[in-house]
């Protein structure tokens, strides 16, 4: 029975994702809902976002939901990343196990893009209006992982979608689906999952609206207000081939090598890599390796972190950092701190 459900389960996550594959390069640029793209939590980012076959607990809401059926007790993270041209994002996730039902999750992404000067039709020079507007983006989720067999784990994440920019607004769902699979063999696990599949999304809202007589720099123009509509835009999915491996592990050194293969619907394939070093599995090292087709043109490329995990009083407390090389822009770097117990 549990083999014609696994089997279900992954016939279900490759046909539902089939439309992550149909990307090209006429598609390039035109998805919307791009925050859904920002990874998260430095563990999984100074290891190059290989991570999606050896995620566990928190990290594993973004990289790969099965792996959150991998926790135990409760666990919380936070996590800040000073994003390029002056954007700040915040990622909050708590998740927990339930005996006999599974583990649940949720997790709250907020995006500020900053200060833009507001400008109209009049007053469109780089001084606008005087006033400002902060766009801010948000997504928040719900994941529900349950562990199948003692080989397979299986998640799910739902994830509400709202942008608001100024006097107009944007609102949408997607769900993310993932499946793990331990071989038992060599330490040697592999994860799939694909992200982001769901409807459309389309602004609307009264920044649409415009006066006729300002619009035509007629005065005498009717007094009529206008409303534009604006067109609607797909979200940025994607499917991810990972894997992981231990190739050392003697005393209280381990040695795990990352890689996955990642088809984007709206941008390059991407190939990442990652090694992490453990000491005591409480002190780490990682760093990681982003690429695409473009390579030369790629923003993004070295990733370099660290962890260490204290235990208080039965209480894990963790601290983890990473730095990301980004070309054209400053380099980005996450701070995260994470609660076990």
């Amino acid at each position: 029975m549990k083999r014609n459900i696994i089997i279900i389960i992954a016939v279900s996550v490759l046909v539902l994702a089939s439309t992550s594959m149909a990307g090209s390069d006429l598609r390039m640029g035109t998805a919307g809902a791009q925050e859904l793209r920002i990874p998260i939590g430095s563990r999984g980012t100074a290891l190059g976002g290989a991570i999606g076959a050896d995620a566990v607990g928190t990290d594993a809401i973004f990289y790969n939901p099965a792996g959150v059926a991998l926790t135990d007790g409760t666990e919380a993270m936070f996590s800040n990343l000073q994003y390029f041209a002056d954007m700040d994002l915040n990622y909050f996730a708590v998740c927990k196990a339930i005996e006999d039902f599974g583990s649940i999750a949720i997790s709250a992404k907020i995006l500020s893009v900053g200060d833009i000067v507001k400008t109209t039709w009049d007053q469109s020079g780089p001084e606008g209006t005087g006033e400002m507007f902060n766009p801010t983006l948000a997504v928040i989720g719900m994941t529900y992982a349950r562990i199948l067999t003692d080989r397979v784990t299986f998640g799910i994440t739902g994830n509400f979608i709202s942008e608001s920019i100024d006097k107009a607004n944007a609102k949408g769902f997607a769900i993310d689906f993932g499946i793990n699979y331990n071989t038992k063999w060599k330490s040697l696990k592999l994860g799939i999952v694909a992200k982001n599949i769901g409807p459309e999304m389309q602004f609307s809202g009264p920044g649409f609206n415009y006066d006729g007589s300002v619009a035509s720099q007629n005065p005498s123009s009717p007094d009529k207000t206008f409303s534009a509509q604006s067109s609607s835009f797909e979200m940025p999915s994607w499917i991810q081939f990972g894997a992981s491996m231990d190739f050392h592990k003697v005393d209280n050194n381990r040695f795990t090598g990352f890689g996955c293969f990642e088809s984007n619907n709206f941008s390059k394939d991407m190939w990442k890599a990652g090694l992490e070093y453990a000491y005591n599995e409480r002190y780490f090292l990682r760093a990681g390796y982003m690429l695409d087709d473009m390579q030369i043109d790629y923003i993004f490329g070295l990733t370099l972190g660290a962890g260490a995990m204290f235990n208080l009083g039965g209480t894990e407390v963790t601290f983890e950092y990473s730095w990301n090389e980004t070309k054209y822009f400053n380099n980005t770097q996450y701070f995260t701190g994470k609660v076990h117990f």
